[in-house]
């Protein structure tokens, strides 16, 4: 799979991929990252690529002319691109937009910068919009990062148990259950007794129980979620 980052400052971005499971994944080749200024499409002599707003307002904004000749490039080279672009002013990424997306051959990620992007160019080369949260960030490039590797880890290949992605937090409404490690007892603090009894149906009642608690406490919406589809299944159980 193949990612392309369109951005102003490709050393926020490449410096995630030298680590870790998304490096080997790029040394197997199981995916491909490239990246694309927008300086370098800009007729301006000085290579600008803002200018001031039409209409007033404060600071900068992304103009046009640099990100069509870009994107559509970058389009021209393949034009199965899936082009990204990351906003505030968009809907929630989630999941399982990660589960869905893992299944595109090519995604861009387009990061704005100043106050935004001509909005021109989302009308005539956006696939997507994303936000990643309710919070403003200085670019899109940590988002960008955020959603990149959310959706690396599920392309098949990329992690070494792919068994570990059926636990996850969000792959049903609950959030995963707390996890521990060796040593069973650190500081006289043990781990739950029921984990070390070998009683795998307990062990995994145990886990929900935690949980839903754990759901309770931090996203309590989810909760209500896990019961409305605990309800269906049972209805159609008895049916």
């Amino acid at each position: 799979m193949k990612f392309t980052f369109v951005t102003l400052f490709k050393n926020l971005v490449n410096g995630y991929f030298s680590d870790s499971i998304l490096s080997r994944a790029i040394e197997k080749n199981i995916i491909n990252i490239e990246y694309l200024n927008p300086r370098d499409f800009s007729d301006n002599k000085h290579f600008k690529v803002d200018d001031t707003a039409v209409g007033g307002g404060a600071g900068m904004v992304m103009n046009p002319q640099p990100l069509y000749d870009c994107l559509d490039s970058l389009k021209k080279s393949d034009e199965d691109t899936h082009i990204i672009f990351l906003t505030p002013v968009a809907k929630q990424f989630t999941q399982r937009d990660a589960k869905r997306l893992a299944k595109k051959s090519h995604i861009a990620f387009v990061s704005g910068r100043y106050e935004g992007i001509d909005e021109r160019v989302l009308e005539e080369y956006c696939d997507e919009v994303f936000s990643i949260g309710d919070y403003i960030l200085t670019g899109g490039e940590l988002p960008s990062l955020v959603i990149c590797d959310s959706i690396s880890r599920n392309v098949a290949g990329v992690l070494g148990n792919s068994d570990s992605l059926s636990v996850e937090s969000f792959e049903t409404p609950l959030l995963e259950a707390p996890s521990f490690s060796k040593p069973q007892n650190y500081k006289n603090n043990s781990v739950p007794k029921e984990y070390l009894k070998g009683n795998h149906s307990k062990i995994r009642s145990l886990k929900l129980a935690l949980s839903e608690c754990k759901t309770k406490f931090f996203r309590p919406e989810q909760l209500l979620k896990h019961k409305i589809a605990s309800k269906m299944t049972n209805k159609g159980t008895q049916r």
